[in-house]
């Protein structure tokens, strides 16, 4: 009995640290694969090649998602495809995207819902979203199609530009109450993806319109963005959001890439402390899986620039921690019920990206 006593505690000693090493074998290729497994088998529909809201059938307003997880969707498709080359994610997405096509004036783009059901509005940040993922795939694959998909978003989203408060892209289409961050900072970035391939120099034109413009309204001294302006009311919506602070981040490595200039450097390493602070040290991340995925879209973008890797460092704890404590049986994450396409969308993105970019 006293002999079965002394071992007992040196058993635990010699377990704990055994499970905790398994937890950690897990890499985040492996959760990668892991989680777009579950999400073909709990959110999609073979039939329709349309995906499903969330897994809670109760919980779903529609028959199928809006195009904001779609959106999501697409990217995390593009990074999958960037970490394991021979296999094709994105064409099933695409396929999915398409049956939200709207050809209505004053120029072609994605409604936020399936066109055979239902007509909806049209968001210029939804088909962004959807235009960078595509450019992003182009300047991997040079399929022309993305190409091709690009132009007709950055048409699209330029019906929604004009003077009003300054200038600034509106949000959703007929809608005049809102100038958005989110739909100015990831305008920026298509422009710049279009500069980058065409060499059309209206592209970089319209980024530093727009780069100019969302600077000087919706930015906070702190180096993080506001969510919007309201014209009608001349009011800022002050409401801070990872995804806005990720796109302009992003947006200042591109526009240094592009030209050079140091200032959009330094401009980024002070937004990317400034996110970090805000953002990371308060523990504010949260459950917003896919705007944390934009932002680490930034961080990525300024590592490759300065190697820095303290900011996806942090987004891999970040990961670690939504795997350990926040997914159920089904590999799927969220601390709700159900389980939001978008949410794994912005997760499987993370998962991606973290597992190319092997940060230690």
């Amino acid at each position: 009995m006293e002999k079965n006593i002394l071992l007992f505690p040196v058993f635990l000693l010699l377990w704990i640290p055994y499970t905790k090493a398994q937890s950690q074998a897990v890499t985040n290729e492996q959760r990668a694969k892991a989680l777009q497994e579950a999400i073909y088998k709990h959110l999609y529909n073979s039939s329709t090649q349309l995906f499903i809201q969330t897994n809670v059938p109760a919980k779903n307003h529609n028959l199928h998602a809006d195009l904001w997880g779609l959106c999501a969707m697409i990217q995390a498709a593009n990074e999958m495809e960037a970490l394991d080359p021979a296999q094709a994610y994105m064409p099933p997405v695409v396929k999915a995207i398409d049956q939200y096509y709207d050809p209505a004036p004053p120029a072609p783009g994605f409604a936020s819902y399936v066109m055979k059901e239902r007509q909806e509005d049209r968001y210029y940040d939804d088909n962004q979203w959807i235009g960078i993922a595509y450019m992003d795939a182009y300047r991997r694959n040079k399929q022309p199609a993305y190409l091709d998909g690009g132009r007709m978003i950055y048409t699209f989203m330029m019906t929604g530009y004009d003077t009003v408060s300054g200038g600034g892209l509106y949000w959703r289409e007929k809608d005049l109450t809102t100038k958005n961050t989110c739909s100015n900072g990831p305008g920026i970035l298509l422009a710049l993806q279009l500069y980058a391939a065409t060499q059309q120099k209206g592209y970089l034109d319209t980024a530093l319109l727009l780069y100019t413009w969302t600077n000087r309204h919706l930015q906070a001294g702190n180096g993080v963005y506001w969510d919007a302006i309201k014209p009608l009311q001349h009011r800022i919506d002050s409401a801070t959001y990872t995804y806005n602070t990720g796109t302009m981040l992003e947006a200042n490595v591109k526009l240094y890439r592009l030209t050079k200039e140091k200032r959009y450097l330094r401009e980024a390493q002070r937004i990317a402390a400034g996110s970090y602070d805000h953002f990371i040290k308060t523990g504010k991340l949260g459950t917003a899986y896919w705007f944390n995925a934009v932002l680490l879209r930034g961080y990525e973008a300024l590592y490759q620039i300065d190697k820095n890797n303290k900011y996806l460092k942090a987004m891999q704890e970040y990961a670690d921690h939504v795997w350990e404590k926040e997914r159920n049986e089904q590999h799927l994450v969220g601390r709700k019920p159900e389980k939001e396409l978008l949410a794994q969308a912005g997760m499987l993105e993370i998962y991606a990206r973290l597992a190319r970019l092997k940060i230690q």
